[in-house]
């Protein structure tokens, strides 16, 4: 398959997975293989928090659409014209998937296929069911894939460079593990905001999206603010009451309960609004329903801050406070060349 066609094909899903949302499922004319999947997607979203008790069909119809939305002719374009294709060898990739939040391995798995490679998939017990599914979408409409996508269920074997995910302790394993293959290694990270007191109301509710989207699982949720010394939370509370509703999924509200106490045990000052809670804390990784902060006097200190601690963290939020900043409310709908952990992804398989 040329290029152009891998394109196509993986339009082809997006405009598959455009028919899905919350508000409603409505299938388009035109759109392939729609006698013989629509329906089973519908019930398999239905059916994904049985699977998983954080994949509420809010969060999985979340990550569909942000699917469709990237699969975009336009996107794949900018994403790939960069990239020069026409040396690379074919070779059999194995991806080690974490199951965190719904589909987070696919963009690896699509980075593996439209650069030429054959891949071989072994997905986390958290996520088994819904990269499967596309997988036999894609093969489906085009049969040439069926040599290229393997899922394994045991020991990975007969491959030639792995990209794997986890957390810091499976990385270690990993990094001895593979340690005679190409690789990337992706260990634990978490995001940051940086406030100034100036943010508008709607700027802080956005941020509660990137607090909130995912129930705060994702490598890309904010989980740390650094705020100006003698700030007030008064807005930010304020703004946080839209996503309340939260503590009506009972994983979240044991988490919620849980955490509060551990920490009320151990006489840690904390701020409360009934569903969440903010603990002053100089690490970045505060467990769910929960969110750190820690105070500056200076931006200047807080760059350095963030470039030392650079390896812990995936995106860092501001109203351009900080050099490359992600806009409020964007952490959870990256890109296509907006790589985890800064690696470019396809850059490694054309070396590869």
């Amino acid at each position: 398959m040329t290029l152009e066609n891998k394109k196509n094909i993986f339009i082809e899903l997006g405009t598959f997975l455009s028919q899905f949302s919350e508000a409603g499922n409505h299938q388009k004319e035109g759109v392939s293989a729609n006698a013989v999947f629509f329906d089973s997607f519908v019930d398999l979203i239905a059916l994904s928090q049985s699977h998983n008790g954080w994949y509420t069909p809010e969060q999985v119809y979340y990550a569909v659409n942000s699917w469709a939305k990237a699969l975009s002719k336009e996107n794949l374009d900018k994403w790939l014209s960069t990239y020069d294709f026409t040396t690379v060898k074919p070779k059999k990739i194995a991806l080690i998937l974490a199951g965190n939040i719904p589909l987070v391995g696919f963009h690896d798995f699509l980075s593996v296929l439209i650069s030429g490679h054959d891949v071989i998939v072994k997905t986390s017990s958290n996520d088994q069911h819904l990269l499967p599914f596309l997988a036999k979408y894609l093969i489906h409409i085009a049969p040439e894939f069926e040599s290229k996508i393997t899922f394994s269920e045991g020991k990975l074997e007969n491959f030639d460079a792995v990209i794997a995910t986890g957390s810091n302790n499976t990385a270690r394993y990993f990094e001895y593990y593979f340690k005679d293959k190409p690789s990337i290694i992706r260990k634990s990270r978490n995001s940051v905001a940086v406030l100034n007191g100036k943010e508008t109301k709607e700027q802080l509710i956005a941020l509660g999206e990137d607090i909130f989207r995912y129930f705060g699982l994702g490598c890309r949720n904010v989980s740390k603010l650094f705020v100006p010394k003698d700030y007030s939370f008064d807005a930010f509370f304020e703004a946080m009451f839209e996503y309340q509703d939260i503590i009506k999924y009972e994983k979240y509200a044991n988490n919620y309960d849980y955490n509060k106490a551990v920490f009320l045990m151990s006489n840690f000052k904390l701020l409360d609004n009934g569903f969440l809670t903010i603990k002053e804390d100089s690490s970045h990784a505060s467990p769910i329903s929960s969110v750190f902060y820690e105070y500056y006097e200076n931006l200047e200190d807080v760059e350095k801050k963030l470039t030392a601690e650079a390896e812990q963290i995936q995106c860092i939020v501001s109203n351009n406070l900080i050099k490359n900043s992600v806009e409020f409310g964007q952490t959870q709908q990256p890109k296509l060349w907006d790589y985890a952990d800064n690696t470019d992804t396809i850059s490694f398989l054309l070396i590869t």
